[in-house]
């Protein structure tokens, strides 16, 4: 199957497999030329999108995305990526102002992350140009208000809502680690130039959201923890 990042790449070629979307680069300028002169007085804001951006562009121009068309484990990474880094830079370059409640954002962006989880809904976003960056979008669109409303909330709250969003992700990482059969039927000849077969690489991709893709929250929550502690001792 040929995805939007190009037919499953072998060991020995991938890294040489960059996407060179014109469309995609030219977003990219365009948010970075709007952004910069609209920041320049919010240093730290250009920072984070500088870093936004760079994140973008790692996971949709450079090799990690042909690598997501043969192996389920980059996939995994990549969403990982996508909405506990790229995300939470992304809320912090267009903060909300006022105390919220982040408990219906938490609601949504888990069920559009789980939605896209779905063994069928994957295979079709990996079939259609269009349905995958429909996935995209509303993975990384979700996540950002997500974040968004977590940074605006109390510190209590944000902590508490990182810890339940981690433990969610954690979840789904179980959930595929301990599959007893492969689930994605994009994936289910793809992994063997890599010497892995489908079921291995769902239980790495599973073990990539299960522990390392639980860590941008574990770092939020602590930042969160910190502000309160400097807010309690004002």
């Amino acid at each position: 199957m040929t995805t939007y990042c190009g037919p499953p790449p072998t060991p020995a070629a991938w890294l040489w497999q960059w996407n060179l979307d014109p469309v995609v680069i030219a977003g990219l300028v365009a948010v970075a030329g709007i952004g910069y002169p609209l920041l320049r007085d919010h240093p730290d804001r250009r920072r984070m999108l500088a870093l936004a951006l760079a994140v973008l562009a790692i996971l949709f121009l450079s090799p990690l995305c042909g690598l997501t068309s043969a192996l389920f484990s980059a996939r995994s990474l990549h969403h990982v990526l996508l909405v506990a880094v790229a995300a939470p830079l992304l809320a912090q370059v267009v903060p909300r102002t006022g105390p919220t409640t982040p408990g219906p954002a938490f609601v949504v962006s888990t069920l559009v992350f789980w939605a896209w989880h779905v063994p069928a809904l994957y295979a079709a976003a990996l079939a259609d140009t269009a349905i995958y960056w429909l996935m995209q979008a509303s993975l990384l669109a979700t996540a950002t208000l997500f974040w968004r409303a977590v940074f605006a909330a109390s510190p209590a709250q944000g902590v508490i809502t990182a810890v339940v969003a981690a433990a969610q992700m954690g979840l789904l990482g179980a959930l595929l680690a301990l599959a007893p059969a492969p689930l994605y039927a994009p994936h289910l000849a793809s992994t063997l130039a890599w010497g892995l077969g489908p079921l291995a690489d769902q239980q790495l991709a599973g073990l990539l959201m299960w522990v390392p893709g639980m860590l941008p929250y574990a770092v939020v929550g602590a930042m969160l923890a910190r502000r309160g502690w400097r807010l309690a001792a004002t």
